[in-house]
Parts: structure tokens; C-alpha cells; sequence
């Protein structure tokens, strides 16, 4: 009999730890942090084996990957070595056109497995309507992280390209740079001007790092369990899967919370892997900043995924024109950048809907403040910012909806409640039924909107206390994401990305 159970419970883990596309392997699971755990004392035990250490976080990274895409993780090894290769052969050449070459082949190569893996049925569906033909959808896995590694790889390139980084010429310095868990799946994008110089020093955590990595992993498991999962499972998806059976007003919370949730439960990966890398000894730059808080569109995207944002800004804004071609041109790059921004996200018309309105936004906001400036005695006051910040947001609000819903007549049925059928009447009723995702989002925004500063003083005196202390907080949080955590296990929204 004990031979039987101990042949179930083998069998059992060892199908834990087997890919399995229902479960994937991420933060906010208990096998991730089992995992990490034994990780992490591996880590801390090669320090004086650099090349080893090294070779193990590979090992372990390649590992997360597996447990998300299966056999994908050969494409992601299958970059590692073009990369390299790609950017041995740019550092020797000096002919302007084969530079030129070698990065139109990289360019080439990583938006040729985005147009394959995520556009390929919707450009083959189009076709297929425009010529009255037929198409039938092709079942394409789409490899997790796959738009973030490519836009990583395409900014070596073209990094080495100008001239901003020499060609990493060790094999496994780049293979960890790629390949490095913490932001593979869903970001921030690393440039690897950023973190290979930290690869070469070997870094150690500090005892603050430590700290602050901690922090911002509670931080962003709070953000992704208690606040993004709970918001969405009872109350977001109802409202859009059916906007037609509720109020105006109730539609207008359904969007004010999906604004909500995205943020929680992206700044709460982004807080996570930030975290995690900082337990690591390596440190990446904020990739939000209190996004709310911003005073017009531009701003919002200073504010918002700051990664992505200045990643098409420096490869694809600029090199289109950027401000330097006379302002319609300027309004036109801006619409363009934005629009392909949109596209990136996914194969779907409302994404590139999405993107089409914010670069209208951008343009639309650089036109006004080009021909209307406030008054002098008016600019940076209390009323004017607070009203900025409220037209901001219920400009990014009405974006946001736009990207949730999955067609134009789910937005449209929504707009048709909002304007014909609000009944703010229904408020009291609606706070007493959904007492707590009034609350949940009530808390979200309050913390949103205090100071940075107090922000960062809670997390260096986190970081101060006696390590015993600090553990017994993160129990505490663990417990509280336990207790919280829905039945069924919510991947995060841009993991789909």
C-alpha cells in the first residue's frame, strides 16, 4: 500500500512539474514560490561560481518558460543565437550596407514570428472577405512573453546598430540577458544597454534591495489578487459580457473598473518581477508611475508602461520622423506609433481601435497646446491640475473600454446605456451591492493618488526591520492572497500579449 501511495504522490508532482497549458507557472502560484524558494538558495550558493550561477538561472528561466509554452522555449533559445551571431557579425562589419542588412534580417526575423504566431488567421480572415474566398483558421499556439523577447531583440540589434553598445561577445552573458524569468513573460522590456553591464559585475543583492524586492512583491501580489482578480471576476466581466442588463451608471463603474483592474494587475506583475529581480541583485527601471495621476495624454504615457512606451518612442517615432519633420508630420507619427502600438497588443480590430484613439489623443492634445496656453497665474494651481487630471482620466477610462470589449457592438450597447438609460439613481442600491468592489476600488485609487514619497518611506522601513520581522510580514500578505485568490487560477492580463 505505501509503495501505491508513493507512486500516486510521484506521479502527482511529477505532473506539477510537466507543462500543462491550464496551469502555467506563475508569481502568484504556490508551485512558483516552492520553486523559487529552492532556487533562490541554489543562487545564493554558486555566488563565488559566477559562470555557474549564471548557468543555472538559464537553466531555471528556460524552466518558467517551459512551464508556459512547452517546446516554444526552442524559439526563444533559437533568438538567443541569432541574436548573438547577428550581433558579432554587425560589430565587425563596416559597410554601411551590410549594417543595414544585418538589421533588416533581425527586423525581420522577430516581426516575421509576430505576423506568423499572432496575425497570421486575422490577415488570412481578412483576405479571405475582401476576395469573397475561404479560409479556414490555422491552430497556431501563440509562445508566451513572444512580444516582449522580440522587442528586446530587435533593440540590440538596432542598439549596436548606432553605436549606443558594443556586440556582447559572451554567449552566455546574452542567453541571460534574453532568457532572465523575471520580466520574460509580460515585462518590462529590458534594453540590454540596461542590464548587461550589471550581467558583467556579477551583482550581489544588498540587504535594502532585498528589502525593496520584497516589498514590491507583496505590493504586487496585493495589487494583482486582492484588488484586479476580485474586481474582475465579480463585477468587470458581467458588466461587459452582458452591458445591455445594467444601468448607464453601472456601466460606467464596469469601465472605471476594468481601468482599475488592468492597472492593478499589470503594475502588480510589473511590481512582482521588478521585485524578483531585485532578490536577484539586478535592478530595472520603474515601468509605472502613477499613471492616474496624469495631467493630459502625453503625460499618461510618460506615466503608463513606460517600458513599451519609450520603446516605441526611440524604434519606431523616431526613426518615422519624430517631431523634426513640421508639426502634421509630428501628428501623423504620433497616430501611427500609437496605431501600432495598438496592433501589438493582439490580432483584433478593437486593439487597433484602441491605438488609432490614443494617437489621436496624443496629436489632438499637441495641436491645442500648440494654439491655447493658460494663463500664467493659472498653470500648476490646485483647481487646474485636478481638473486636468479628471478629463485625463475619463479620457483613458473611455480608451480602456474600448480595449476590454470584444466588439464594436458591446462598446456600442454600452454607449447606447450610458447615454440613454443612466439612472444615477441606482447608486445607493449599487454601493450596497457591491459594497466591497466599491471598497476594493475605492482603496486602489486613494493609494494611487498619495504621494510617491510615502510610497517609498513604508518600503525602506520595511526594509530597515529585523529580517524575522520582514518574514513574518510576508507570511502575513501570503496568507491574506491565499484567503483572497479565486478558486480557478487568473493569469495575468498581458500574459496573452
Amino acid at each position: 500500500m505505501t509503495d501505491i501511495i508513493n507512486e500516486i504522490n510521484l506521479h502527482e508532482i511529477a505532473g506539477k512539474l510537466l507543462y500543462d497549458p491550464k496551469v502555467p507557472l506563475l508569481f502568484n502560484t504556490g508551485l512558483f514560490l516552492v520553486l523559487f524558494v529552492v532556487f533562490l538558495m541554489i543562487y545564493n550558493g554558486l555566488r563565488r561560481w559566477p559562470a555557474v550561477k549564471m548557468l543555472a538561472t538559464i537553466m531555471f528561466s528556460l524552466y518558467f518558460y517551459y512551464k508556459s509554452s512547452a517546446e516554444c522555449c526552442f524559439i526563444l533559445l533559437g533568438v538567443c543565437v541569432s541574436d548573438y551571431l547577428l550581433g558579432m557579425a554587425l560589430g565587425a562589419s563596416k559597410a554601411q550596407w551590410l549594417r543595414k542588412t544585418i538589421v533588416g534580417l533581425n527586423v525581420s526575423v522577430n516581426l516575421g514570428m509576430l505576423v506568423y504566431f499572432k496575425y497570421f488567421n486575422l490577415l488570412g480572415q481578412t483576405w479571405a472577405q475582401f476576395t469573397h474566398g475561404n479560409f479556414d483558421t490555422l491552430d497556431i499556439i501563440l509562445p508566451a512573453g513572444i512580444s516582449f523577447f522580440t522587442f528586446r531583440s530587435i533593440s540590440y540589434i538596432v542598439d549596436i546598430y548606432r553605436h549606443d553598445i558594443e556586440p556582447e561577445k559572451n554567449p552566455l552573458h546574452y542567453t541571460f540577458f534574453l532568457t532572465f524569468f523575471p520580466p520574460l513573460l509580460a515585462g518590462p522590456v529590458v534594453r540590454a544597454k540596461d542590464m548587461l553591464p550589471q550581467i558583467k559585475q556579477n551583482p550581489l543583492p544588498t540587504q535594502a534591495m532585498v528589502g525593496e524586492g520584497l516589498f514590491l512583491i507583496m505590493t504586487g501580489l496585493i495589487k494583482k489578487v486582492v484588488v484586479a482578480d476580485y474586481i474582475s471576476g465579480n463585477f468587470v466581466n458581467r458588466i461587459f459580457d452582458n452591458p445591455s442588463l445594467y444601468s448607464g451608471f453601472e456601466n460606467v463603474m464596469g469601465c472605471v473598473g476594468f481601468t482599475i483592474q488592468l492597472y492593478c494587475d499589470f503594475s502588480g506583475y510589473s511590481d512582482m518581477a521588478i521585485g524578483l529581480a531585485l532578490l536577484l541583485g539586478y535592478r530595472f527601471k520603474d515601468n509605472f508611475r502613477a499613471p492616474f495621476k496624469a495631467q493630459n495624454p502625453s503625460d499618461f504615457w510618460r506615466r503608463w508602461h513606460i517600458s513599451l512606451s519609450t520603446w516605441l518612442r526611440d524604434y519606431l517615432y523616431i526613426p518615422l520622423g519624430g517631431s523634426r519633420k513640421g508639426k502634421w508630420r509630428t501628428y501623423l507619427n504620433n497616430f501611427l506609433t500609437m496605431v501600432l502600438g495598438g496592433l501589438w497588443h493582439g490580432a483584433g480590430w478593437m486593439y487597433l481601435l484602441w491605438g488609432a484613439y490614443h494617437g489621436l489623443l496624443l496629436a489632438a492634445h499637441k495641436a491645442i497646446k500648440g494654439v491655447w496656453k493658460l494663463p500664467e497665474a493659472l498653470k500648476g494651481t490646485f483647481p487646474v491640475r485636478v481638473a486636468n487630471t479628471a478629463i485625463t482620466f475619463t479620457l483613458i477610462v473611455i480608451g480602456f473600454a474600448i480595449f476590454r470589449a470584444d466588439s464594436l457592438e458591446t462598446l456600442g450597447a454600452m454607449a447606447s446605456q450610458i447615454a440613454g438609460d443612466f439612472h444615477a439613481s441606482v447608486a445607493p442600491q449599487f454601493v450596497e451591492s457591491y459594497l466591497l468592489i466599491v471598497l476594493a476600488i475605492g482603496a486602489a485609487m486613494v493609494s494611487h493618488y498619495t504621494p510617491r514619497s510615502w510610497t517609498d518611506g513604508i518600503s525602506s522601513a520595511y526594509a530597515a526591520t529585523p529580517a524575522l520581522m520582514q518574514g513574518l510580514l510576508l507570511a502575513l500578505v501570503i496568507f491574506l492572497v491565499i484567503q483572497a485568490s479565486a478558486s480557478d487560477l487568473v493569469p495575468f492580463i498581458y500574459l496573452q500579449y
